[in-house]
């Protein structure tokens, strides 16, 4: 016998219910009708035995639908809740399509320039290239190493110095310094010859970013933009800071022109915070870690540390939390795809190999943009 059962002759069973019966069973045995034939009477008395009936058969039903109500209302509220969580958990994902991490790469030393060392990430075999972007060192640079004259075509150069200085001078008389926070966005454009290297003692550390020209843009002129660390877009939200090279975050917006599509983003997320940061669908996108270690793209993802690249597939949006206790600083890029062929030879880089020959030869006889390279020497 079901538990509802029994209470359902528990209940029925009780002084209330036993009574109430017992009432309509009198009214019904003691009811006295007006004289008629015997076959009349019967068939009056029948009727009332009926409705007696019916009466009990409502009272029973009416108690079988009340009691598991009444009793049980823990089991629905527990259900209803447990729903409205769920619909209450999907309604507050931060994106619909949450990017993920596909490849994870360590960036591993290597000697770059002269008695330099870089760590490459984008740029190695394991990673080609990551359209539009080419290449990303993190350079740790000591005089007297550094990178001295060398050209560049076809590409811009993002530098961003972590710590400590470096001197930039070029063969059209432009030069200058960045120091700690600084960024110079460099369209090498149809050539350019500079020299790159270090401006004070110790250790000079930064990054630096190779990105893709379209066909239409590889020709134009050199130009520079340069961002001291005070001019830098900042914004800062639930314990989360972001140093805006380019592109938006948290609705402020970098004042930096980009040829090709970019968004360059240093974030710095305090020990327990979170971020969900957009990128815009169709973007190629990787995170580069500085300092620290997080969990990124999936919440229950292994933590990764500092100086491993990780690509992103595709998606509205990147998702990080910091669990360590100390602080998470990685660099956040992405950008839209040109989809042409990319031919690289060192510093040139094209559509063809035609393209490269002829950067070669117009570097060699000084023409086509490299016409003031043969009579040009650096300081350094």
């Amino acid at each position: 016998m079901t538990t509802t059962m029994m209470r359902l002759r528990q209940h029925l069973a009780s002084p209330i219910y036993t009574s109430a019966i017992a009432r309509i069973g009198s009214r019904a045995h003691h009811h006295r009708l007006p004289i008629a034939p015997p076959q009349k009477l019967r068939t009056s008395t029948a009727t009332q035995n009926k409705l007696l009936l019916l009466l009990i058969v409502l009272l029973v039903c009416f108690l079988f639908f009340l009691i598991p109500t009444v009793l049980l209302p823990p089991a629905r509220t527990m259900s209803s809740s447990s729903s409205s969580a769920s619909d209450a958990a999907a309604a507050s994902a931060p994106f619909e399509k949450p990017r993920a991490v596909v490849k994870k790469l360590l960036a591993e030393s290597q000697p770059e320039g002269q008695g330099a060392t870089v760590r490459r990430s984008i740029g190695r075999h394991e990673l080609r290239n990551l359209d539009p972007f080419l290449m990303l060192d993190e350079f740790s640079v000591s005089k007297p190493a550094g990178f001295p004259d060398h050209p560049h075509r076809g590409f811009e150069t993002v530098t961003y110095m972590l710590e400590g200085a470096f001197t930039h001078q070029d063969f059209a008389g432009h030069k200058g310094t960045i120091r700690t926070g600084d960024v110079q966005w460099m369209t090498a454009g149809r050539g350019i010859v500079h020299s790159e290297m270090p401006a004070g003692d110790g250790v000079q550390k930064g990054l630096q970013l190779w990105i893709n020209l379209s066909s239409k843009d590889k020709m134009i002129e050199p130009r520079y933009q340069e961002l001291q660390s005070k001019d830098i877009s900042r914004a800062e939200k639930d314990g989360v800071e972001v140093r805006i090279i380019a592109g938006e975050a948290f609705g402020v917006r970098s004042p930096v022109y980009t040829r090709t599509p970019t968004m360059y983003m240093d974030f710095t997320m305090r020990p327990g915070s979170e971020l969900h940061q957009p990128v815009p669908e169709g973007w190629n996108a990787f995170v580069y870690i500085i300092d620290g270690e997080g969990v990124f793209g999936r919440e229950k993802s292994a933590a990764v540390g500092a100086h491993h690249c990780l690509v992103l597939g595709p998606g509205d949006g990147l998702s990080v939390w910091n669990r360590s206790g100390a602080p998470l600083r990685f660099a956040l890029v992405g950008g839209q795809p040109l989809g042409e062929p990319v031919v690289q030879h060192g510093p040139f880089v094209m559509n063809s190999r035609a393209e490269i020959q002829q950067a070669m030869e117009d570097y060699y006889y000084g023409k086509n943009g490299f016409e003031r390279a043969s009579q040009w020497t650096s300081s350094a």
